[in-house]
């Protein structure tokens, strides 16, 4: 059964039984918008009631819940939902990846480098992150190396999704608006916030072991 014409790029794509897109771009964006907001005032709010967290600390625990829950909650769907693009009810996270797919038809497609480094950030770094929150609320010892951990495995992830796209020819948009705004916009959060931990993470650790082996030069 032949399903209805899909907007996706290449237009030779095969999608049987594909159905369109029945909630509003503004819908699906104001959704995900206002469900992040809530997250995150609900984490600044509870990190606020311990004067122990310094503010900076409560914004990455803001980031690490927010980053988790997209993980293991949006990704998650795309990686253990292969047929999203048939779905008829619109169903909100299937209606998510059926407008992604505008500005990265990759998704539509299965491709399998996608769902590869999808499945590892859902299964990995989405638990990981909410690992983070607990840490750092927690004071732990592990923290900073957590995050850098976690903001490595997002820049590398982040790199193979646009390195493959570029080697692929970089033809999977249907406009460049849904490029600029999908491809490139959407997925810009997860190069600079990672990038950012990483050196601040980087700093704290260098600094703690510097301390550490200044201890060890006085106790001598």
């Amino acid at each position: 059964m032949e399903g209805q014409p899909h907007p996706y790029v290449p237009r030779d794509l095969k999608l049987p039984d594909y159905v369109p897109v029945v909630l509003s771009q503004s819908t699906i964006v104001g959704v995900y918008a206002i469900s992040s907001f809530v997250v995150v005032s609900l984490v600044w709010i509870l990190s606020g009631r311990s004067h122990k967290i310094a503010k900076i600390d409560r914004w990455l625990m803001c980031w690490w819940a927010f980053t988790g829950l997209t993980h293991m909650i949006l990704e998650g769907y795309f990686v253990f939902s292969p047929e999203f693009y048939k779905e008829k009810t619109p169903f909100y996270l299937a209606e998510v990846w059926k407008e992604y797919s505008k500005g990265d038809s990759r998704y539509a497609a299965r491709d399998a480098g996608i769902v590869a480094v999808e499945g590892l950030t859902a299964v990995l770094e989405g638990p990981a992150s909410i690992l983070a929150v607990y840490a750092i609320a927690m004071g732990k010892s592990y923290s900073y190396i957590l995050q850098l951990a976690i903001s490595l495995g997002q820049l590398y992830g982040t790199a193979v999704y646009f390195i493959t796209s570029f080697l692929d020819g970089d033809n999977y948009s249907s406009s460049p608006y849904y490029y600029y705004a999908y491809y490139v916009g959407a997925n810009a959060s997860w190069v600079v916030i990672p990038l950012l931990i990483c050196i601040r993470c980087w700093k704290k650790i260098c600094s703690a072991f510097q301390v550490q082996g200044q201890k060890k030069t006085k106790s001598r």
